[in-house]
C-alpha cells in the first residue's frame, strides 16, 4: 500500500499502521468482555480487568497475559552483542544451522558403533555418548567410535563419576589415529555436580578441576565440563529453578577451573551449559535467551571482556514430558521442543527418540529424531533467520521475567554457600520438590493435560516393547533430585489394567448409565469415558429413557460400579431414582458425571466426575476397589 507523505518520522521510520484508526486497550477490553459474556463467563466478577480471566500463571509465578503491546517492549540488544539475549553469534545459526547432536547409550559397543555410523551418515554432526553405567563400557569407547572421523564429528561424553577413565579413553582414541591435540574438540562432560544431584554425595569440584585443567593446555577446542540444568527440570522443577541452578553450576566450575590454574577467559570457554526444551515453546525460547543474559552478567562482573562472555548452549528435549503410552505423540512434543531450541538460539540440540521412555530406541525412532532436525533446518528454514523471536513483545517480556526469577534463585543458591552446599544441604531438592508437588496436583487434576495419556487415551493401543536402557542408579536420600515423568501416575494405572486383562481376560469396568435422549447425555458420557480410560478402566455404555432401563442395562453389563451421565435438568428429575435403581441392581458404587451437589450426594451418589476433579486419585481409588492387578 502507499504510505502518506506525512507518516514518516524524523528518524525516517515508517509507521506501518498509520493509515488505520488508532485503537486503545480499553476498546480491546470491551470486545474481550463481550466475547466472554457470550461464553457464559461472569465478567463482572473479574478481580481487575476482563483479560485477567484469560491469564495463566507459570510455576515461577509469571502471569502470562492474553495480549502484549508496545508497553511491554524491552531493549534486548543485537545478535552477537552483549547481553547476548538474541544470540552469542551475530549471524546466529544462519551459516551452518545448529549442531545436530544425537545421544547414544547402547551398552553393546558393536551395536553402538553401527548406530553412530548410521546417524553420522544421515545428518548428525556430533555424538553425545553415554559411558559406564550410562551406556558403553569405558574400555569399549574406542570400539564404539571406530568409524567416527574424530576431527570432523565432535564427541561429548556423559560418564558420571567415571569421567577420568572415560576422558582418558577418548583422548587415547584421538592419539591412536595420529590426530594432533589441536583438533581435539567436543566435551569431556565432567560434571560432579550432576553426579551429586543424583547420589546425594558432596561434589568434589577441586579434584575434577585438577584433573581437567592440564588437559586444556594443548587442546584449545576441547571443552571440559558441563553445567547441567536438566536434573532440576527432570525432577519437576521450574524454568527459573533450572536457570538459577545452571548458572550457579557455571559459577562453581569457573571458580574451580581458575583455582586449578586456568586463566578466567580460558576457563569460561571450557564450560558448556545444558538445558531442557519442553513442548511449551515460548517458555523454552525465553529460558534460553534469559540464560545467555544471566551468564553475561556473571562474566561481566568477573571482569571478562565482551568477546568472552558468550554462553555455549546444548539443549536436549525434555525426558520428563516423554510418555510410554501413545508414544507416537512424543514426535509432536519433541518437534515443538526442537523448534523452540532452534528459535531460542541453541548451539547444539539433541532430540530424544519418541520411544525414549520405553528403553533403547529402535531404528525408526532414531531416524525420526534425526529427521526432526532436517525438517526444521532444511524445509522450515528455522536457522535462516537470525533470532526469529526477537521483537515479540510477549517473548521479550517473558525473557525479562524469567531472567529476574532465575537470578533470584541463583542469588539464593549463592547465599547458601554456592551450588555445592545447596545440593548437599537439600535446599535445591526442597525448592524443586515444592514445584513438583504443585505440578503433580495439576497433572492429577488434568489441568496440565497429557495427550494420549490423561486425555484421549486408547485402551486398545498395543504397548511397544523395547530393550531396557542403561539406568544410572538414583540414591534414596532427601537431598537427591529424583527424575520424574509427568505421565507416570496415569501409566501405572494403565499397566495394572493390562495386567488384569492378561490375568482375567477382562479389564476393570465401569457402566455408564446414560439417561434421556442422546443429545442430552452425550457430552458428559464422552467426558466420563475419556477420564475412566485414562486410568485403564473400560467404560460400558447403556441406559435409556429412565432409571429402570438404566438398571436393567447395568445388570447385563456385569459391572460392579456405575456412573450416571446426563444433564442437570434430567438429574433433578431422575438422579435419586436412578441411583436407587442401580443400587438395587447390584451397583456397589455409583458416581455421577457433573459437579458436586448436596442434592445429588443426598441421593446416594458416592463421587463426582467433572472437569478439574482429582482424576488420578479418583481413578486409583476405583482401580483398587475393582481389584486390579498390581
Amino acid at each position: 500500500m502507499s504510505v502518506p507523505e506525512n507518516t514518516a518520522t524524523a528518524t525516517g521510520a515508517l509507521p506501518l499502521a498509520a493509515e488505520f484508526p488508532s485503537v486503545t486497550k480499553e476498546q480491546w477490553r470491551e470486545l474481550v468482555a463481550g466475547v466472554l459474556r457470550k461464553s457464559g463467563v461472569d465478567v463482572e466478577s473479574a478481580p481487575e480487568t476482563p483479560e485477567s480471566l484469560l491469564t495463566t500463571t507459570t510455576y515461577d509465578g509469571i502471569a502470562i497475559q492474553p495480549l502484549y503491546d508496545s508497553g511491554d517492549d524491552i531493549e534486548s540488544g543485537f545478535p552477537g552483542l552483549a547481553p547476548f539475549i538474541r544470540g552469542a553469534q551475530p549471524q546466529g545459526a544462519v551459516v551452518e544451522g545448529w549442531d545436530v547432536r544425537q545421544r547414544h547409550a547402547h551398552p553393546d559397543a558393536a551395536t553402538a558403533r553401527n548406530e553412530i555410523l548410521e546417524d553420522l551418515h544421515n545428518g548428525v554432526t556430533s555424538i553425545w555418548l553415554g559411558v559406564g553405567a550410562a551406556g558403553v563400557p569405558v574400555d569399549r569407547i574406542d570400539e564404539a567410535l571406530a568409524d567416527v572421523h574424530l576431527d570432523l564429528a565432535p564427541v561429548v561424553l556423559d560418564a558420571g563419576a567415571d569421567y577420568e577413565a572415560a576422558a582418558a579413553a577418548l583422548l587415547a582414541a584421538y592419539a591412536d589415529r595420529n590426530l594432533p591435540d589441536s583438533v581435539v574438540s567436543g566435551n569431556l562432560g565432567i560434571d560432579p555436580l550432576g553426579v551429586a544431584a543424583r547420589t546425594g554425595e558432596r561434589a568434589d569440584l577441586a579434584a575434577a578441576a585438577r584433573f581437567a585443567a592440564p588437559l586444556a593446555a594443548t587442546r584449545p577446542q576441547l571443552r571440559l565440563v558441563v553445567a547441567d540444568g536438566t536434573p532440576v527440570h527432570e525432577a519437576g522443577g521450574s524454568e527459573a529453578q533450572e536457570l538459577g541452578a545452571a548458572i550457579a553450576a557455571g559459577v562453581a566450575y569457573l571458580r574451580a577451573l581458575t583455582d586449578a590454574g586456568l586463566d578466567l577467559a580460558d576457563a569460561a570457554s571450557r564450560i558448556e551449559f545444558r538445558f531442557a526444551a519442553s513442548a511449551d515453546q515460548f517458555l523454552t525460547i525465553a529460558k534460553l535467551r534469559a540464560a545467555r543474559a544471566m551468564w553475561h552478567r556473571v562474566t561481566e562482573v568477573c571482569g571478562l571482556t565482551e568477546p568472552h562472555r558468550g554462553m555455549r548452549q546444548h539443549v536436549v528435549t525434555s525426558a520428563a514430558m516423554m510418555t510410554r503410552r501413545d508414544p507416537y505423540v512424543n514426535m509432536l512434543r519433541t518437534t515443538l521442543a526442537c523448534f523452540a531450541a532452534g528459535v531460542g538460539g541453541a548451539d547444539a540440540v539433541t532430540v530424544r527418540p519418541f520411544d525414549h521412555a520405553l528403553g533403547l530406541p529402535d531404528a525408526l525412532a532414531r531416524r525420526i529424531a534425526r529427521n526432526t532436525h532436517s525438517l526444521l533446518l532444511e524445509e522450515s528454514h528455522i536457522a535462516r533467520v537470525i533470532d526469529p523471536a526477537g521483537g515479540s513483545y510477549y517473548v521479550e517480556r517473558l525473557t525479562a521475567d524469567l531472567y529476574q526469577r532465575g537470578w533470584s534463585f541463583f542469588q539464593e543458591l549463592e547465599a547458601a554457600g554456592g551450588i555445592v552446599e545447596a545440593l548437599a544441604s537439600g535446599l535445591v531438592a526442597d525448592r524443586v520438590n515444592a514445584v513438583w508437588e504443585e505440578r503433580r496436583v495439576n497433572l492429577a487434576h488434568r489441568r496440565d493435560p497429557l495427550t494420549g495419556v490423561s486425555e484421549f487415551p486408547n485402551l486398545d493401543e498395543p504397548v511397544l516393547e523395547r530393550a531396557p536402557a542403561p539406568v544410572v542408579p538414583v540414591a534414596d536420600a532427601p537431598n537427591v533430585l529424583r527424575p520424574r515423568r509427568y505421565a507416570a501416575g496415569f501409566e501405572e494405572l494403565r499397566d495394572r489394567s493390562d495386567a488384569t486383562l492378561a490375568a482375567t481376560g477382562q479389564r476393570p469396568r465401569i457402566f455408564l448409565a446414560t439417561l434421556g435422549p442422546v443429545a442430552v447425555h452425550t457430552a458428559r458420557a464422552t467426558f466420563a469415558a475419556n477420564l475412566f480410560q485414562a486410568g485403564g478402566i473400560e467404560p460400558v455404555s447403556g441406559g435409556g429413557a429412565g432409571p429402570e432401563e438404566a438398571a436393567a442395562a447395568f445388570r447385563e453389563s456385569g459391572a460392579r460400579v456405575a456412573c450416571v451421565c446426563s444433564s442437570d435438568r434430567v438429574y433433578a428429575e431422575q438422579a435419586a431414582a436412578t441411583v436407587a435403581a442401580l443400587r438395587k441392581a447390584g451397583a456397589e458404587r455409583v458416581l455421577l458425571a457433573g459437579r458436586p451437589s448436596e442434592d445429588f450426594s443426598a441421593a446416594g451418589v458416592d463421587d463426582f466426575v467433572f472437569t478439574g476433579c482429582d482424576a488420578l486419585t479418583l481413578l486409583t481409588d476405583l482401580t483398587d476397589f475393582l481389584g486390579a492387578a498390581r
